[in-house]
């Protein structure tokens, strides 16, 4: 019964751990705010959008259709299709201007301010400043050198098997 405490106990701050971590918080953040966001910009759609796009014709969207047939009819009382293929495109322009209209808000007001600030925090932290570490093709042409200096019995560095045994030893240790 210990051992089943003991695993529950783990499996609970697994549960717990993954629960804090950042991403799944801001998961959740993401989703919380855009399901309340969506209600405002379909408001703004159909309160104001549909009605600019109804000074052409009708205020509500999915009022525009096309008919792929020939035939096509409208029952007059209930407003369904009785006969013909229709597109309901204006359905798809409205969901389409919801979408773009939630995607820039959305971009604009979360994720350009939280790129910048993530900018700045980048801009504040200090640069490594130490010089970068010598290349393989550095080292090996300092040790050919270093040789071929060794063998000519001229030395142009101070001592030059001691600066090849240098440079091997500074190999290894990458």
């Amino acid at each position: 019964m210990s051992e089943k405490k003991g695993e529950r106990k783990s499996v609970l701050q697994g549960f717990k751990e993954f629960l804090m971590r950042g991403n799944v918080i801001e998961l959740a953040v993401a989703v919380v705010v855009g399901a309340a966001f969506t209600s405002i910009v379909t408001a703004v759609v159909k309160g104001v959008i549909n009605p600019i796009v109804g000074a052409l014709g009708s205020k509500n969207l999915d009022n525009y259709q096309a008919c792929l047939t020939t035939t096509c009819s409208v029952d007059k009382k209930t407003g369904q299709f009785t006969d013909g293929i229709y597109i309901l495109w204006g359905s798809v322009l409205s969901a389409a201007l919801t979408f773009l209209i939630t995607a820039a808000v959305v971009y604009f007001l979360m994720i350009l301010p939280m790129n910048r600030w993530k900018a700045r925090q980048d801009a504040k932290k200090p640069t490594d400043t130490a010089p970068a570490a010598p290349t393989e093709i550095e080292l090996l042409t300092e040790i050919r050198d270093a040789l071929v200096a060794q063998r000519n019995g001229t030395s142009t560095a101070p001592d030059a098997a001691s600066t090849a045994g240098a440079i091997i030893s500074q190999k290894t240790q990458h």
